[in-house]
């Protein structure tokens, strides 16, 4: 039968690679870097504070002095890192309900490894900075950063077990609310009480929304705009809506897989019947009937899938290749060229973030997993050994977005965010490094026997 769409196939060519390169988890992680590299890049060759007034134009809904008149950045660290929020809170949520985190047991390892991981380094960072402007800053390196860090640990599958990579998911997004917590109760100022009783109602609305059974999602997104307005006008960071939506979100679909094979039965039977019916038209488009099944079908697929689940996947491409790339490329910028290499290990700023996530991270991470496995509340992940714990814990010292999300809410000298945001790539470079030399070296033994046992599960 000659082929009615001749470019199909090459179009399907042209796309696949393209296709298969979006669907890798590493993608995300490869695009940050370049994103990383291209802001580093910008900022050198033109100078920072090109850069930086580039980010600090103003943009707003109406003329100067509305409360909507907003600097670039702010529009970027407030307005689209509540989708990065968002999806978080999501990504936590279905943990908690149903993944690694739904089971006490198996949460608590993550949980006390992350746990140690927030509590380490901001006592390193302190041990450089108790005094002085940059004592505010001890949060920054508190959290992983997950695209970075499973990017790479997906690299390397062939070489760690599959399960070291969900622990090291489960870690960082218990860390990840860890950091949500520190901004809502250490990095907020003052708060506007009419304006947070307003945003206490509207919650109460998304709550509402959740308990009436409302499964379409734009009742939430529109409450959830005017949730972030409030909150903005409260003083409370604006992405913390973000999380706030997450947890309204309902995370039960309206047709249990059941309902759904009885409905996809009957649907496909309508069609049967419809295509064996010599005088009606094999085509969806001349054959109104096809098209309207079709339609159910889609339906119906959708009703038996959570809105959580539907959320989480729309959200998550837009979120991995254009939220984070662009709050890097905003953020992220450092003129290389006015860094002055030799005084750098005498800035307390730089030197207390990059050694709080190169060594105390990995002092947090491996201490309290060793501890929550000896007292005999946790217990390592089938086919993970220590070694392979241990380098993930090195690779936990790769803070990135969260870090500097929070350096940016920590200081309001640029000084101390430009000391802060270099220490953060330092430190997370080494990290990087050095984690997956551990792994590769470390693990190489027993790569074979992990390759078996990642086929067999």
């Amino acid at each position: 039968m000659q082929n009615r769409y001749p470019l199909e196939p090459l179009v399907g060519r042209i796309l696949s690679p393209f296709e298969r390169f979006l669907g890798r988890t590493s993608a995300g992680g490869i695009v940050l870097v370049a994103a990383t590299v291209v802001s580093l890049a910008i900022a050198t060759a033109l100078e920072g504070n090109l850069v930086s007034e580039v980010t600090q134009r103003h943009f707003g809904l109406s003329g100067a002095g509305s409360a909507f008149d907003l600097t670039l950045l702010h529009w970027v660290n407030d307005g689209l890192m509540t989708l990065f929020f968002l999806l978080v809170g999501l990504e936590l949520k279905r943990e908690v309900l149903v993944g690694e985190l739904s089971s006490w047991r198996d949460a608590l390892l993550p949980v006390a490894a992350a746990l140690g991981g927030m509590v380490a380094p901001a006592l390193v960072y302190l041990a450089f900075n108790a005094r002085g402007d940059g004592a505010a800053g001890w949060g920054i390196p508190m959290a992983t950063d997950i695209a970075f860090t499973v990017g790479i640990l997906v690299l390397l599958t062939w070489r760690v077990p599959r399960n070291l990579v969900v622990f090291v998911t489960a870690l960082a997004i218990a860390d990840d609310l860890g950091a949500v917590l520190v901004i809502g109760v250490f990095y907020t100022p003052e708060l506007d009480l009419a304006a947070l009783g307003a945003g206490a109602a509207l919650f109460a609305v998304l709550v509402l929304f959740n308990r009436a059974g409302i499964r379409h999602p734009l009742p939430y997104v529109l409450v959830g705009v005017a949730l972030w307005l409030a909150v903005h006008a409260s003083g409370a960071h604006a992405t913390l809506t973000g999380v706030l939506m997450a947890l309204t979100v309902p995370a039960r679909a309206s047709r249990r897989p059941a309902q759904f094979e009885r409905r996809a039965s009957e649907l496909l039977e309508r069609l049967r019947e419809e295509r064996t019916d010599a005088a009606t038209p094999d085509d969806a488009l001349a054959n109104e009937q096809v098209a309207h099944i079709a339609e159910a079908m889609e339906d119906a697929a959708i009703q038996a899938q959570s809105p959580l689940q539907r959320m989480e996947h729309a959200l998550a491409p837009w979120v991995t290749f254009a939220v984070i790339p662009v709050f890097a490329l905003c953020n992220a910028g450092i003129d290389l060229r006015a860094v002055r290499w030799s005084t750098v290990l005498d800035d307390p700023v730089t030197l207390g973030v990059a050694c709080a996530l190169l060594f105390g991270k990995f002092l947090g991470v491996a201490s309290f997993t060793w501890l929550a496995i000896r007292l005999g509340v946790g217990r390592l992940p089938a086919g993970v050994s220590w070694r392979h714990m241990l380098g993930a814990a090195w690779l936990t010292g790769i803070g990135f977005t969260m870090s500097l999300f929070i350096a940016q809410l920590a200081f309001a000298d640029a000084q101390l965010v430009e000391a802060a945001k270099l220490g953060i790539i330092l430190g997370s470079a080494f990290a990087a490094v050095v984690g997956m030399g551990w792994l590769y070296l470390a693990a190489g033994k027993q790569a074979a026997g992990v390759r078996d046992y990642n086929q067999a599960s």
